[in-house]
C-alpha cells in the first residue's frame, strides 16, 4: 500500500472515532434530560397532592388551608428514578427531588418544586 492510501485509512479510523464519541455524549445527555423530565413529572405529582390538601377543609382531612401536616406518601419517598423530601411551612412546600443519575462529576440530577396556595414552580438545579 501507498502513503496515500495508509493516510485516507487512518483518516477514515480518526472519523469514526470522532463520531463514535459524539454519539455517547449525545445519547448521555438525552438520558440526563429524560431522567430530569421524569423526576420533575414526579415532583409535580407530589406538589398536586399538596395543593389538594392544601384547599381541603380539615373536617374532610385536609390542611384547611395550610400545608401543616402534609407529608410525602412513604410509598413515594423514594422511586426508581430518585427521592424525595419536602420542607413544609404552613404557606408554601418545597419539594426537592434528587435522581439517581449522575450529571455531571459526582453531582446527581435535582430539581425543586415551590408549591404555593394556588400554584407551583419548578427550578432545574443539576
Amino acid at each position: 500500500m501507498g502513503q496515500q492510501q495508509l493516510l485516507y485509512i487512518l483518516l477514515s479510523i480518526i472519523i469514526v472515532g470522532i463520531g463514535i464519541a459524539l454519539s455517547v455524549m449525545l445519547f448521555r445527555q438525552n438520558a440526563i434530560e429524560s431522567k430530569r423530565d421524569i423526576l420533575i413529572n414526579e415532583c409535580i405529582t407530589l406538589a398536586t397532592m399538596a395543593l389538594d390538601y392544601y384547599k381541603k377543609p380539615t373536617n374532610f382531612g385536609g390542611g384547611g388551608r395550610s400545608f401543616t401536616g402534609w407529608r410525602i406518601p412513604n410509598n413515594l419517598i423514594v422511586s426508581q428514578n430518585g427521592n424525595f423530601i419536602a420542607d413544609i411551612s404552613p404557606v408554601q412546600i418545597i419539594i426537592t427531588g434528587t435522581g439517581n443519575e449522575i450529571a455531571t462529576g459526582s453531582d446527581s440530577i435535582k430539581v425543586e418544586v415551590t408549591v404555593l396556595p394556588n400554584s407551583f414552580s419548578t427550578k432545574i438545579i443539576n
